[in-house]
């Protein structure tokens, strides 16, 4: 057992137990509640189309839980509060060292899986939590505020090379267009997810702060004047040449080492040292490092952070397996940090993020895994693999390969010793792999032009990477297919060659050529490539650790479009489970056997993590069945518009009143007996909203902090909590829907109005003693039932607009010139736009009748299968039952001669589901005001909504009943879908 990994896994238990059961949102400040309920209540997160996974949301938790509700000093009191049990296999030794004794987190997350939203996440929570840091009650001092000590405006984000760190200055900085120069800090990571990231009232601040305090290495840090922090991005080099060696002998004597130095600081010759870049780092040596060791507090946050526990002798890097005694020391960048923390105490932090956090003992099979004791959160590959972050890999070991395992798979060598040629084994590998990426570049094309399959192929050294580069002209490929990037043999590479090497990969997903990628070291780490399908790993002696890397290059998603999730599930089903080959080689990774790595191969199979590609995987093609269907020749004489009611853009609802009358008073408890329960002198009270776990602010118990100020902040963020929702819905950039639009003022005052008057059935002033505490109350039982009132009508308000002078926006279902289906889950039909139309591989028994049933009843004109992703503007709004809105996509829409038919088909066990009641009530609703449209603004027919069971459908169908029929049977009435006789 190994004990860091067991205290993630027991961590992730206590605090998933703990957020769950409310008492982690008790225990923060009311900052962190308000992110914490941002990015992970269902409420937000059900409106949005991206969140955060699983994996990244137990990173986030598990060290707000260890750093502000725990408080930990160090590493050793995790294990001595969370796994006391633990301690007689904790390396004390270790966890004694100096950098173990501040807080520390090590985040295990598998590459690809995004590890930079963890990091954003985190430094927003930290620099929120500095800047609106307030006393709990009795922390005053002399009447000046007194921090915790647990949150900073200051960050130092620390990358490995080159590529890490051009990462770091996109998602800080903004992107580069090509060939430009300039960054645009609107495509920074924050900008364009802010949608996740950010409560909308944080946004501006965030984004000033991120705008004013980044600043890069090559801007000085320590130099470049900055606002109210710092977020300091620099790469490992910064602590190069920064650390003061001591080169005294043991009786204090300078040594000759030192003279030299001292006399000559700059020597004759070429050297790198002499360079001006170099000459200038010298002359400032240590100003980045002591500016950073000034600072009060700071957190520093390690991308690939692997590296920082490397150590070194006589310059070359070592693992702790290799150590000797008087030979080691830490790399610069431990030093460095080392000296930044010296004065800080507990107000230095430190966050590690690797998908690799061990180091390696021993070699062959008797090597093994050390991993950091620091890990706070174990995200591992097989479980992103499972969940479909991430590619899943298959192990290509085709008959000739397993045949010729006595073949040499390293590069040929003169007497000298240097590279004349590549092996045959080599040879075999790399056409191995190029018959795979030419047969995925042929049907993948097929399927979807935009997709562009590379092959990356990993070289023992720079000299083999020609032979490779000569080998692929030689099969066919031209100069422009392939692209080499040059390093060093430890995969280094100087800035200016960077440059140029940034411009052959720039946005290299979106293009055909080059086709094949040829590094040596360079690219295990930072890049970012979605389209690596194939890896040809010729390094023939390299540790667990440089392997797992070098396949991460290729674990990113390359088909992340809703279109083919199904058909992904299905082939992880057979990889992962069922140890087959896949259908298809979409979102498949795969990599080349190489003979010297069977016992790592072998270590990928027993962990469920990989699948043998027997070279029979998709037998029809790499895309399996999966088919383009387009438009047919004659698809005018069945195509439907679809209608949208829309609002002048400067008519506003200000002049609809909400009558309060209509809203419902407070009735589960008595004012009265509130007061008893709540209204209570002597406490404090944290309001948070149960619906929308909006945070309302913190008060202390004396009556006077509570203000007219805060009580409009109260007022006016119950009516974003409400609109909120209207507006995630309506955010559709592709075509114009209906927007909710308000007189915030007015509204706010009918709010006031309600709370005042009508909400207990009796006059309530929220200024009266401590009764403002009734609404501001834990458990938010009074707020919900504001919101939920309150979003009911306007919801109704915005139901009831009149449709007589409305404007009509139509959409065609045609303006979605081709769809995508599986072909052996589909049928060909006549009366579509489409050639064939799909249904579910799941329980799709019932629609695929339906669909043979619609297209050979003589009344049916027209219809179509509704295609939720791709036939997005065809939706209905409604309103869940806990109050939340929510988006309907009807299954059919079909077309006779008098009527249009909106039919929802659902299993017998579905029909009596609360929110399919509510989906019924909005569908009949909507029909009603399409109807009551102008004929020619809806296709010249009544419009019905329909929802057919299985058992009448097989019923009515088989006794020989038309679409007329069954639709009369089964149309939805507005009494049917409220459970109201009299609606």
């Amino acid at each position: 057992m190994n004990a860091s990994l067991e205290l993630a896994k027991r961590l992730s238990e206590t605090v998933n137990a703990a957020w769950e059961s409310g008492e982690l949102l008790e225990q923060v400040t009311p900052t962190t509640q308000n992110l914490l309920k941002w990015w992970f209540s269902e409420e937000y997160c059900s409106q949005r189309k991206q969140n955060f996974h699983a994996g990244q949301r137990q990173a986030i938790l598990n060290i707000v839980y260890l750093h502000e509700v725990m408080g930990v000093k160090n590493v050793l009191e995790y294990y001595e509060q969370l796994t006391p049990d633990l301690m007689p296999v904790v390396e004390l030794a270790t966890l004694g060292q100096k950098k173990y004794q501040m807080p520390k987190y090590a985040v295990k997350m598998a590459t690809g899986t995004g590890k930079t939203w963890v990091m954003h996440a985190l430094l927003l929570w930290q620099m929120l939590n500095a800047r609106h840091e307030r006393l709990r009650v009795g922390e005053q001092s002399s009447g000046m505020d007194v921090k915790s000590g647990r949150f900073t405006k200051n960050f130092l984000i620390v990358a490995p090379g080159l590529i890490v760190y051009d990462r770091l200055l996109d998602a800080f900085c903004g992107r580069m267009q090509r060939d430009k120069e300039e960054r645009d800090i609107e495509t920074n990571d924050f900008y364009q997810n802010q949608e996740v990231f950010i409560p909308v009232h944080y946004r501006q601040e965030v984004f000033s702060f991120i705008q004013n305090n980044v600043v890069t290495k090559d801007e000085g840090i320590g130099r470049k004047t900055t606002g109210d922090g710092l977020i300091a991005l620099t790469n490992w080099h910064l602590f190069e040449n920064q650390i003061e060696e001591d080169n005294t002998d043991e009786d204090g004597e300078l040594t000759p080492s030192e003279i030299i130095d001292k006399l000559l600081p700059i020597r004759p010759g070429k050297a790198a040292g002499n360079d001006l870049g170099m000459l200038d780092r010298r002359y400032l040596r240590g100003s980045e490092l002591e500016y950073l060791a000034s600072l009060e507090d700071i957190m520093v946050i390690n991308d690939e952070a692997h590296h920082i526990h490397e150590l070194k002798r006589n310059g070359e890097r070592l693992r702790v397996g290799e150590q000797r005694s008087g030979m080691i020391e830490e790399v610069e960048w431990q030093k460095g940090l080392n000296a930044i923390s010296e004065k800080k105490g507990e107000r230095f932090f430190q966050v590690d993020f690797s998908a690799t956090p061990y180091d390696q003992r021993g070699s062959g099979k008797k090597a093994q895994k050390c991993f950091f004791p620091h890990i706070v959160v174990d995200f591992d590959l097989a479980t992103a693999m499972r969940k479909g972050l991430v590619k899943t890999l298959l192990l290509d070991r085709r008959q000739e390969l397993t045949e010729l395992k006595d073949l040499d798979y390293k590069a040929v060598r003169d007497e000298r010793n240097k590279v004349c040629d590549l092996s045959d084994g080599q040879r075999l590998m790399l056409r191995a792999g190029l018959a795979k990426l030419k047969k995925l570049e042929t049907d993948f094309t097929k399927l979807d032009e935009k997709k562009n399959p590379k092959m990356l192929v990993i070289c023992e050294d720079t000299s083999v990477a020609p032979f490779v580069n000569q080998l692929m002209l030689e099969d066919g490929l031209s100069q422009e297919d392939v692209v080499t990037i040059d390093s060093n043999a430890k995969g280094e590479v100087s800035e200016e060659e960077w440059k140029e090497t940034k411009k052959k990969l720039f946005d290299i997903d979106k293009y055909q050529k080059p086709k094949v990628i040829i590094s040596v070291l360079m690219l295990r780490e930072g890049f970012d490539v979605n389209n690596i399908c194939v890896i040809v790993p010729l390094r023939s002696s390299e540790a667990p650790i440089l392997l797992e890397q070098i396949i991460g290059r290729g674990l990113r998603l390359m088909w992340r479009e809703p279109d083919y999730q199904s058909i992904k599930e299905l082939d992880r089903k057979r990889v992962l489970q069922l140890r087959t080959h896949p259908t298809t080689y979409i979102d498949m990774l795969s990599i080349i056997e190489h003979p010297a790595f069977l016992q790592f191969y072998d270590e990928l199979f027993d962990e469920g993590l990989a699948a043998e590609d027997t070279g029979e995987t998709g037998a029809s093609g790499a895309t399996g069945d999966l088919i383009r269907v387009g438009l047919r020749e004659d698809y005018e004489l069945f195509d439907f518009e679809w209608p949208m009611i829309v609002r002048e853009a400067e008519e506003e609802l200000e002049d609809v009143d909400i009558d309060i009358r209509t809203l419902q008073p407070f009735t589960a408890f008595p004012l009265e007996r509130l007061r008893q329960f709540l209204a209570q002198d002597g406490e404090t009270f944290i309001s948070q909203e149960a619906l929308s776990k909006t945070q309302f602010g913190r008060y202390k118990v004396t009556a006077n902090l509570f203000t007219a100020t805060s009580y409009n902040e109260y007022l006016q963020k119950l009516l974003r909590t409400i609109t909120l929702r209207f507006d995630r819905i309506s955010s559709h950039k592709e075509m114009p829907v209906p927007n909710l639009q308000i007189n915030e003022a007015r509204m706010i005052a009918v709010v006031d109005m309600y709370i005042r008057t009508r909400l207990f059935n009796q006059p309530f002033n929220p200024f009266n003693g401590s009764d403002w505490k009734i609404l501001l109350s834990k458990d938010a039982i009074v707020t919900k039932h504001i919101i939920e009132e309150m979003a009911r009508a306007i919801f109704n308000i915005q139901n009831n607009i009149m449709t007589t002078d409305a404007q009509v926006v139509h959409t065609r279902f045609s303006s979605v010139a081709e769809i995508k289906m599986r072909e052996s889950y589909s049928l060909e039909v006549s009366k579509c736009i489409y050639e064939r139309l799909g249904y579910p591989t799941s329980r799709g028994g019932f629609e695929k009748a339906f669909i043979e049933f619609l297209d050979r009843d003589g009344e049916v004109e027209r219809f179509l299968k509704i295609n939720e992703s791709q036939h997005n503007f065809a939706v209905i709004y409604y309103m869940r039952r806990d109050g939340l809105m929510a988006t309907y996509h009807p299954d059919f829409i079909v077309a006779t001669g008098e009527k249009i038919y909106l039919i929802e088909t659902k299993g017998n066990d579905r029909l009596f589901d609360r929110n399919v009641r509510q989906k019924q009530t909005a569908a009949v609703e909507w029909a009603r005001k399409i109807n009551e449209l102008n004929p020619e603004e809806r296709m010249n027919r009544e419009w019905e909504y329909v929802l057919v069971s299985e058992d009448n459908f097989y019923g009515l169908s088989a006794n020989g009943a038309t679409i007329r029929d069954i639709c009369d049977r089964c149309k939805v009435s507005s009494s049917a879908a409220t459970g109201d006789l009299f609606a």
